[in-house]
């Protein structure tokens, strides 16, 4: 699963990275600020590429919400539907069959720009946080899809069976984010893709030799402190997994 991203980037990088520009000038520093633990279940706002403006980036908020939902539901869905999930994850498996998928899926997809993620590793009934990155500092490409609900666009990201590497880390529910490559992205934002095309992106799998990743402090976990802050990302060693892992 993927509940918890980080994004360290400028507007500016990802504009150039993407050849894409900020929708509105206002937006620009409010996502400036680095943001180095962003929690989904927080339902935050974040920068995306959504299909049907594929050159811009748009503010949207983790957590896609139905069809037919006005402003004013969203909210009291998320409160009903946090059991599910809130809407943070789509399971690519689903994503011609789900209800709340299947539309979106053709018509309302969407590029993630993070910079990395967090994924739980379990051992002896203890969780120890992972963080995720592409190992030269780069942004990760997250597919996702996206439903616009008034004047909102709520997006979920998508995932998909873990690969090898992430079957060791994320060893309990053995999934990951689905990370596209340059080509990925350009296929899944491109409405003319078929579904053949899409049914191919979903079940690849990023090349594990381009990721870093490493533990990271039990804070991440703290429902009592802000931890979005720099060294949240630092490297911690925990000894009871030395030598345990690979």
């Amino acid at each position: 699963m993927c509940y918890k991203t980080s994004d360290t980037k400028t507007v500016k990088e990802k504009e150039q990275h993407y050849r894409v520009k900020i929708a509105e000038e206002r937006f620009r520093s409010i996502f400036d600020k680095p943001r180095y633990h962003i929690n989904g279940f927080a339902h935050p706002n974040m920068l995306i590429i959504p299909m049907e403006r594929k050159d811009l980036l748009a503010p949207g908020v983790w957590g896609i919400v139905p069809g037919g939902k006005t402003a004013e539901d969203i909210k009291p869905y998320y409160k009903e539907s946090v059991k599910y999930g809130s809407g943070l994850n789509a399971q690519s498996e689903k994503l011609f069959s789900h209800y709340l998928y299947r539309e979106a899926s053709m018509v309302r997809r969407c590029v993630i720009p993070v910079t990395g993620f967090f994924e739980p590793h379990h051992q002896k009934n203890k969780s120890f946080p992972y963080y995720i990155s592409s190992g030269k500092n780069e942004l990760l490409s997250l597919a996702g899809i996206y439903n616009v609900i008034d004047t909102y666009i709520t997006f979920s990201i998508l995932t998909q069976k873990a690969s090898p590497l992430f079957e060791h880390i994320h060893n309990k529910k053995k999934r990951q984010p689905l990370i596209l490559n340059e080509d990925g992205v350009e296929e899944w934002l491109n409405p003319d893709s078929s579904m053949e095309i899409i049914k191919k992106l979903v079940q690849q799998h990023y090349p594990e030799e381009k990721l870093d990743y490493y533990t990271v402090s039990k804070d991440l976990y703290s429902t009592k402190m802000d931890t979005d802050f720099p060294n949240i990302l630092d490297r911690i060693n925990y000894p009871e997994l030395q030598e345990s892992l690979f």
